[in-house]
């Protein structure tokens, strides 16, 4: 009886070529696409790999790849009013759109009343196939953003995430060590009562800095209450005029954000406090606000816009390796990208507490 004859050779893979090239597999799609993003020595040698070892490209996965949508999606549920003067998403749209730009990618960025309107947006975009993948922000403590990109298999990226959340990647907005540099900073200077005024206490990211913030405060010997906001302005001025009229007033206020913290020092001001004399007043995100007002703000300072373009780098090569391999997590690990974590910028919004000024007089 004649025998079967055997499958033959394996055919060789990226996976091959990037285990051999020391090197991810999103680098050896880069370099065998033509796609900028490599260093031409990497590419060079990549090529060559691929070469010795007789790589063809997959001519079925290249159909698949070749009905992409060419865009990756962003919804967000913040008012438009807000998001009109809040430095933070310019900045971290302008880090993501440059990374995508540079790859000929759109981004389709939809405003939106809820976070269960982003959920709708997110499987009508992928019914539609009108994204490629998406990120998130603003993750809630419990988000069903997250189930449903998973059951999808959507290509997602969560943005300031506080850790692992199910199968998906996320890049930490270090908002624990925001929380403990100020706080830090200010029971240094003698601080013994530090209040906060905070961002919604839905967003994970709030909760991780309220956690940290009492901690930090406990470890200190010292104490601090918070009042939740919407991020305006206008809720800012209103929680500070608040805060100052507690029995136990604070030495020191800390903002979840700038344009809060701005909002509470001219909040300060009309009540006749001068800052940093009587009260001092830090914010746990750095702008260009912070840098103008008098007295500049004390603030957590860190690069946005590299921040963005990290994360839509990452989506992007979630997305190729789908295209290549149909499979979402092969070889997207789930888990923490490099990235640089935030400063504390010292400037003359801080200063000795009081008594601890007199003390030191």
């Amino acid at each position: 009886m004649p025998r079967r004859p055997g499958p033959g050779p394996r055919r060789p893979t990226i996976a091959d070529i990037a285990e051999r090239a020391g090197v991810s597999k999103g680098s050896v799609s880069y370099a065998l696409n033509g796609k900028p993003g490599l260093s031409e020595p990497t590419r060079r040698r990549i090529l060559a790999i691929a070469e010795e070892v007789g790589w063809r490209p997959n001519r079925a996965a290249r159909a698949l790849s070749a009905r992409r949508a060419g865009a990756c999606g962003l919804a967000l549920a913040r008012p438009a009013r807000l998001l009109s003067y809040d430095p933070f998403f310019p900045r971290l749209l302008s880090g993501i759109e440059a990374e995508l730009a540079s790859r000929q990618i759109a981004l389709m960025l939809q405003i939106v009343e809820d976070v269960e309107a982003e959920t709708r947006a997110l499987r009508r975009w992928w019914a539609e196939r009108r994204v490629d993948g998406a990120l998130l922000v603003d993750l809630r403590v419990v988000d069903p953003r997250v189930p449903v990109a998973e059951q999808l298999a959507l290509p997602t990226v969560i943005i300031g995430g506080p850790g692992p959340t199910g199968k998906l990647l996320y890049f930490p907005g270090h908002d624990a060590e925001r929380s403990r540099q100020i706080v830090d900073h200010l029971t240094g200077l003698g601080h013994r009562r530090i209040d906060r005024v905070a961002g919604p206490s839905v967003f994970a990211h709030t909760q991780e800095r309220t956690k940290a913030f009492r901690e930090a405060l406990a470890e200190a010997g010292a104490k601090g209450g918070l009042v939740s906001t919407d991020y305006s302005p206008q809720a800012a001025a209103v929680a500070t005029k608040k805060l100052l009229k507690r029995s136990s007033a604070p030495s020191a206020i800390v903002y979840d954000n700038d344009i809060m913290a701005v909002a509470g020092l001219g909040a300060v001001r009309e009540e006749g406090i001068a800052v940093p004399e009587e009260l001092s007043v830090a914010s746990m995100e750095d702008s260009i606000l912070c840098e103008v007002v008098r007295p500049s703000l004390t603030a957590s300072a860190w690069d946005v816009e590299a921040f963005g373009a990290r994360a839509a780098h990452a989506l992007v090569q979630l997305i190729d390796e789908r295209m290549e391999h149909h499979s979402l997590a092969d070889g997207a690990e789930p888990g923490r990208y490099p990235e640089e974590k935030p400063a504390l910028v010292v400037r003359g919004s801080t200063g000795w507490a009081p008594r601890a000024r007199a003390v030191s007089a």
